[in-house]
C-alpha cells in the first residue's frame, strides 16, 4: 500500500505542474521506498528486459538525487565541467560531435533513458528528428510531449524501422544492457543508411579475465560486463568498421566517484530521504570498488564510432 501511495505522488508530481496541485504536496521524507535485497539481486543475476526495467524504475531515482538531473549518464568530467550535470552534458556535447549531428536528419537514440540526452540534442540540432527506442515504457512517459521527438517502446533486437531508413544510431550508455548484443548490431546496420553511422558510449571491461576481479561490481553492475574486445568483434564481425575510438574511463569513473566521496554527507542525506541506508552503502562501496577498477585497468568506457 506505501508503494503504490508513492508512486500515485510522484505520478502527481510528474504529469501536473506545482501550480495545479497545491492540495498533492506531501512531504515525501515520512514515506521510504520499500527495496527488497533479494530482489534486487536476482534481477542484477539475471538481468533480462524485465529485470533490467524493474532495476532502472527502482533505483534510477538515486542517480537522479545523486545529480539533481535527468540524465542518467556517468558524464565526461574535466576541469570545467567537475559537477555531475555539466559533466552529463559535456558526455552528451562530445558524443554528438562524434555522431556528427550536425549533418544528421533522422536519429534513432537507443536506450534513451528519461528522454534528456535526446533532448540537450534537440535543442542544439534543431532540424534533426528524432526516436527515442526504450523497453521501458515508463521512463518513455517521464519527458511528456516533445517537438521533434517521437517515443517508441520497443527492444534494442527489434527496431521498428525499415531498411535503411535512418542516419545515426545512437546508444548513450545503454549497450551494455543488450542482448544478444550481436542482434542489435544487425538491426542497427539494417535501418541505417549507407552513409550512417551507428555511435556507442559503453562501460566495458578491459579483458575477459577483468570479470573476475570485479568483486562487488560483478553485481551491482548492472549489465552484461562485455569486454572491448568482444564489442570490437561483433561489431566488426556484423559488418560496420571502427573509425574512431576513444577511451576515457579515466575522465569518467575517477572523478565521478570523486565528487560523490567529497559530497557524500550531503547525498547521503537526499538518497537517505527516499531509500532505506544499506541502499546508500552499496552504493557508497559501489563507487569505491568503481573508481579502484578503474585505477587497476579491470573496468574503462569506450566511445566507439562505426560506419558500413
Amino acid at each position: 500500500m506505501k508503494n503504490g501511495f508513492i508512486n500515485i505522488v510522484l505520478k502527481i508530481q510528474k504529469d501536473y505542474p506545482k501550480n495545479l496541485y497545491p492540495f498533492f504536496q506531501i512531504n515525501l521524507k515520512l514515506f521510504l521506498v520499500s527495496i527488497n535485497p533479494l530482489d534486487v539481486f536476482l534481477w542484477t543475476l539475471r538481468r533480462n528486459e524485465k529485470d533490467v526495467v524493474k532495476l532502472y524504475n527502482t533505483l534510477s531515482p538515486v542517480m537522479q538525487l545523486a545529480t539533481g538531473g535527468s540524465m542518467l549518464n556517468f558524464g565526461y568530467w574535466n576541469n570545467e565541467n567537475s559537477d555531475p550535470i555539466s559533466a552529463q552534458k559535456n558526455l552528451c556535447s562530445y558524443f554528438a560531435k562524434m555522431a556528427e549531428l550536425e549533418t544528421a536528419k533522422t536519429i534513432i537514440d537507443v536506450g534513451s533513458g528519461l528522454s534528456a540526452p535526446a533532448i540537450f540534442w534537440r535543442n542544439h540540432f534543431e532540424n534533426l528528428s528524432i526516436h527515442c527506442v526504450n523497453i521501458n515504457y515508463s521512463q518513455l512517459l517521464y519527458s511528456g510531449t516533445q517537438k521533434n521527438i517521437e517515443f517508441v517502446n520497443s527492444s534494442s533486437t527489434k527496431l521498428p524501422f525499415s531498411k535503411n531508413s535512418v542516419d545515426r544510431v545512437l546508444v548513450l550508455e545503454s549497450a551494455q544492457h543488450f542482448k544478444p548484443f550481436s542482434e542489435f548490431i544487425s538491426e542497427s546496420k539494417r535501418v541505417l543508411s549507407d552513409s550512417g553511422l551507428l555511435v556507442l558510449a559503453i562501460p566495458v571491461t578491459v579483458n575477459t579475465s577483468s570479470i573476475s576481479k570485479l568483486g562487488i561490481l560483478k553485481f551491482t553492475w548492472s549489465s552484461e560486463h562485455y569486454s572491448l574486445e568482444k564489442i570490437r568483434h561483433m561489431i566488426t564481425f556484423g559488418g560496420f568498421t571502427i573509425s574512431e575510438e576513444k577511451l576515457i574511463g579515466s575522465s569518467v569513473y575517477d572523478p565521478l566517484a570523486d565528487y560523490y566521496l567529497q559530497k557524500r554527507n550531503q547525498l547521503k542525506e537526499s538518497i537517505l530521504q527516499k531509500y532505506s541506508p544499506y541502499v546508500e552503502t552499496l552504493l557508497f562501496k559501489s563507487i569505491q570498488k568503481m573508481k579502484k577498477a578503474s585505477k587497476e585497468k579491470i573496468i574503462d568506457y569506450a566511445l566507439l564510432k562505426c560506419q558500413l
